[in-house]
């Protein structure tokens, strides 16, 4: 069971991370899993990053927006990291800090991670170690904020998320970000997330079968055995 029974003492916070690549399915699942840990009686809270409601947001928007370049690679990693780590520094010091603090289990669609799998696609191969210790020191202990207690990977092979997309925008491709529009960059992005898994102990779920995806259900009843495991 997850955390222990409904009642339970349960002081110390849970921060919970599931990633992917666009299309991956991740608000779905975050949503179906605050659900789950809700009715045992916890105190659930579901975040979203980047937060695009929030000020905090300008830059990671003017980014993907295409105002800097292109191409991703036109801003390098530690600079478009450092976009992201403000919006998310931002939220948890205006928002969420409390909540951190008083044993809610925080549920992040996105987080930190994300600058592991975009990102650091876009360093040399054999930077990566130094990426990831980079990424480390300055969100969690230089910004401070909390350290994720899992990371739970969905993996959608690129050419399935892309259709996935297609029905979401209906076929227009103006609606896609820079990092949506680009299949070569999110190629290198799925490798970036898969030595992760290897590299920083993630959780990779395969959501595909046959070269679809699988069930909402299917996928659910997958995270729901990996969070037994781990917590």
């Amino acid at each position: 069971m997850f955390f222990g029974k409904p009642g339970d003492d349960v002081t110390k916070s849970k921060l919970i991370v599931i990633e992917g690549l666009d299309g991956s399915g991740k608000a779905t699942q975050t949503k179906l899993l605050a659900e789950k840990l809700s009715a045992r009686g916890l105190k659930v809270r579901r975040l979203e990053f980047p937060d695009y409601g929030s000020p905090s947001s300008a830059p990671v928007k003017m980014y993907l927006n295409g105002e800097f370049g292109s191409k991703p690679e036109d801003v390098n990693a530690y600079a478009a990291s450092a976009f992201y780590a403000v919006d998310r520094v931002a939220g948890y010091l205006r928002d969420w800090k409390r909540d951190h603090e008083n044993g809610a289990v925080l549920l992040c669609d996105r987080y930190c991670t994300s600058n592991i799998i975009y990102q650091m696609s876009k360093v040399p191969a054999e930077s990566r170690d130094d990426f990831i210790a980079w990424q480390a020191d300055f969100e969690y202990d230089k910004l401070g904020l909390p350290r994720p207690d899992a990371v739970i990977y969905l993996d959608v092979a690129p050419e399935v998320s892309q259709k996935l997309m297609e029905k979401r925008y209906g076929g227009d491709n103006s609606k896609k970000d820079l990092h949506e529009s680009n299949l070569r960059f999110l190629l290198s992005c799925r490798e970036s997330a898969l030595y992760a898994v290897e590299k920083c102990g993630w959780q990779v779920i395969s959501c595909c079968r046959d070269g679809e995806m699988k069930s909402i259900a299917e996928i659910a009843g997958e995270i729901e055995r990996v969070i037994d495991r781990i917590l």
